[in-house]
């Protein structure tokens, strides 16, 4: 699941959004990528930071080799920045978040999914923005803001279905057998 996302969102990130005068703020990719750090939330929630990392892996090693095969165009240096930016932002911004939800894991229910994706958004918009466009033509700086306000807002969005899956995960990580304070 996780590298079929992040090859849908590398993919879509080519596409600016032409209406509303939104072409040089957002692409569509800003739309899908944010369901990655609802994927290691969960994984996170229920088996714990080892099984998240793995999650992460995994998807960074499957969203690596579809997104070389399925969207790179080897002949055009921005796609190739894409790949690249893609795979050290996803791979910097999961860890992250992975370390970040682990640390606030008992918290309040909506504390560690909000705080870990909100900064691990940030991190991954900033390096993969960067990576990939500085020094083109493409207005990466205005891209990455509207980029990074789209996946604030979905984070947020994601807490509806993070609260409602909290109820059918069991969390094997608390030794007691019994769920976290939620």
């Amino acid at each position: 699941m996780m590298g079929v996302v992040v090859v849908i969102s590398n993919y879509l990130v080519q596409f600016p959004i032409q209406q509303f005068g939104l072409a040089e703020i957002l692409t569509y990719g800003a739309f899908s990528y944010p369901i990655t750090f609802l994927i290691t939330d969960l994984a996170n929630r229920a088996y714990g930071k080892m099984v998240a990392r793995k999650v992460v892996y995994i998807g960074f090693t499957i969203g690596i080799l579809l997104t070389l095969f399925v969207s790179t165009n080897f002949s055009d240096i921005i796609s190739i920045r894409i790949a690249i930016g893609s795979g050290l932002a996803f791979f910097i911004a999961q860890n992250l978040d992975v370390n970040i939800f682990d640390y606030l894991r008992k918290k309040i229910w909506f504390v560690a999914p909000l705080a870990s994706s909100t900064i691990g958004s940030i991190t991954d918009t900033l390096l993969f923005f960067s990576i990939a466009f500085y020094g083109t033509e493409v207005p990466w700086v205005t891209l990455a803001f509207g980029d990074l306000i789209v996946k604030l807002f979905i984070t947020l969005t994601m807490l509806i279905p993070f609260r409602i899956l909290l109820f059918k995960i069991k969390d094997y990580t608390d030794p007691s057998g019994s769920r976290i304070k939620l």
